[in-house]
């Protein structure tokens, strides 16, 4: 039996995937794997027995990753899941730069006792008149899940679109449609676009790179897209910009007190993936990402350890390593199952930076006092015993 344990409400139809070998337990010190949205966990004590955390969305932010790591526990976030939904509030977020919508709506709510409402407002339509979006040029910075969906929409849309991103996948890259310009630096894209969208995470490389350096090389008048991290723009900058006039709009999903309230700025309560769908999806990516590991060791969109997979377990017994990534640790581990005169039958090694993974599968049974000289390799964090 595996016990999990949700820090904040996951939805059922993603719990109800976890089978009858799973049980909720109410103290998260008993889990071996927890299921987190937006709860931190920066103060909590990590349960001895915990292997995995489940991050229901896509960042980790509020996760001491730097702890888990260190102490064999993988994280897992669930990229792409909610990547329609937020596409769809990108979408809203430029037409709502575009046309006045929300002034053109205030005025009508003010207007509510009215009774000449109808003929009033031919009169005063004109002031929240806007611009299409069709022709208009659209750049879009990060060509991840999301940033690909919001892409190709925009085509659709009529409008010209400029992508960057010096990391883009294959799998995005077969997915972006071919009419998307390729730019090969920011300052190309930051000097030919109307409107201008960031979906990447939020780095060292990337924080406060919209700034008001960036701002310079921009159109007059652009309008700038925040549905990622509010810590990519330098709101100092953002609020001198709005106020002077070169930038025409901030749309931003992420409220802050130097930017609420300020003109020409959009600001959405965090609705990104706030919606049924987005949530749901999250759920049963989390859920299918920790089952996958605690039941075969494969390891799926984590953040701090590398991915590998070994496919279904199958007869066979399976050692999981979560190591140090230094030479000699494969070498180490064949010699330990070499004394013990066992044979692999099939073995994964994989790393990602300073950290390492390595499945070893056995034909045979593994006696305890092997997986302890495994233990006991100077730069292994966790090993496990899969049969």
């Amino acid at each position: 039996m595996y016990h999990y344990h949700c820090l904040n409400p996951i939805a059922e139809v993603g719990l109800n995937r976890f089978t009858e070998n799973y049980i909720p337990v109410k103290d998260a010190k008993d889990a071996q794997a927890i299921l987190v949205r937006s709860a931190s966990m920066h103060e909590m004590e990590l349960g001895k027995e915990l292997l995995c955390i489940a991050r229901a969305g896509a960042g980790v932010n509020n996760i001491p990753l730097d702890q888990c790591t260190k102490e064999g526990v993988v994280v897992f976030n669930t990229p792409g899941a909610n990547a329609n939904g937020v596409k769809e509030l990108v979408i809203a977020g430029m037409l709502l730069a575009s046309r006045d919508i929300i002034g053109g709506v205030n005025w009508v709510q003010e207007k509510e006792e009215d009774g000449n409402i109808a003929k009033e407002t031919e009169k005063a339509k004109k002031a929240f008149a806007g611009r299409e979006l069709d022709g208009k040029k659209l750049g879009v910075i990060g060509l991840g899940a999301i940033g690909v969906l919001v892409a190709n929409a925009a085509t659709h849309l009529g409008m010209d679109v400029y992508g960057y991103d010096p990391y883009v996948s294959v799998d995005a890259a077969w997915r972006l449609s071919r009419s998307i310009h390729h730019a090969k630096t920011l300052d190309e894209l930051y000097k030919e676009c109307d409107y201008i969208t960031v979906h990447v995470p939020a780095l060292e490389s990337t924080i406060g790179m919209i700034d008001k350096n960036a701002m310079t090389l921009m159109k007059k008048n652009v309008v700038i897209l925040n549905f990622a991290r509010d810590t990519l723009v330098n709101e100092e900058d953002m609020v001198d910009a709005l106020l002077s006039g070169k930038v025409k709009n901030y749309v931003s999903d992420f409220p802050t007190p130097k930017i609420v309230g300020v003109k020409g700025a959009i600001v959405i309560p965090h609705l990104g993936a706030s919606t049924e769908e987005s949530e749901d999806n999250c759920a049963k990516m989390a859920v299918k990402e920790t089952m996958n590991y605690i039941e075969n060791g494969n390891i799926k969109n984590s953040v701090n350890y590398p991915d590998c997979d070994m496919g279904f377990r199958g007869e066979n017994s399976r050692i999981t390593l979560l190591h140090e990534n230094k030479p000699n640790m494969i070498g180490q581990f064949s010699n330990i199952l070499g004394e013990a005169s066992m044979n692999i039958a099939d073995m994964s090694n994989k790393g990602k930076k300073s950290f390492a993974y390595t499945m070893i599968d056995i034909d045979s049974e593994v006696p305890q006092d092997v997986i302890d000289k495994l233990a006991s390799v100077d730069g292994v964090k966790k090993v496990r015993l899969l049969t």
